[in-house]
C-alpha cells in the first residue's frame, strides 16, 4: 500500500504579500517626510537650557554670510518687513521663529526683532539645547 501526502508544497513563491508591505512602508515614509519641516539652511544656533513649545507660523533665518531667508526663500533685508506683513497680516497671535547663526553681529538679529516689535508680532529666538 503506497501512502501519498495530500498536501503538496507549491514551489512557486507569491510576491503579492511582500509588495503590499513595501508599498505600505513607502506610503508611510512619504507621508511622515512631508510632516517634518526641515531647515534647509545650515545654521549654528546659540545654546540655551530653556526651550519653548510655541509653534511659529514662519521662520526668519540669518545665515553666516548675512543673507536673510523667510523659510527657504532668499529676501533682501530692506524687503523683510513688507514680505512678513504680506505673509502674516495684522494677526497679533502669530509667532515668528528667528534662526540666527551665532556668529552674526547682533545688530542683524535686532533688526528682525524691531520689525516684530513694530508690527506686534511675537518672536521666538531659536536655540539648540545645551
Amino acid at each position: 500500500m503506497a501512502l501519498t501526502s495530500r498536501n503538496k508544497v507549491s514551489p512557486n513563491f507569491s510576491m503579492s504579500g511582500m509588495t503590499d508591505i513595501v508599498f505600505l512602508l513607502l506610503i508611510f515614509f512619504m507621508i511622515t517626510s512631508t510632516l517634518i519641516h526641515p531647515t534647509a539652511l545650515k545654521l549654528l544656533l546659540p545654546q540655551s537650557s530653556h526651550q519653548t513649545s510655541a509653534k511659529p507660523l514662519t521662520t526668519v533665518s540669518i545665515t553666516r554670510d548675512l543673507q536673510f531667508y523667510i523659510e527657504d526663500q532668499l529676501v533682501e533685508a530692506n524687503d523683510l518687513e513688507q514680505i512678513l506683513q504680506q505673509k502674516i497680516g495684522n494677526n497679533p497671535d502669530i509667532y515668528i521663529s528667528l534662526h540666527a547663526d551665532k556668529s552674526i553681529p547682533l545688530e542683524y538679529a535686532v533688526k528682525v526683532m524691531n520689525i516684530a516689535k513694530n508690527n506686534n508680532y511675537k518672536l521666538i529666538l531659536a536655540t539648540t539645547p545645551e
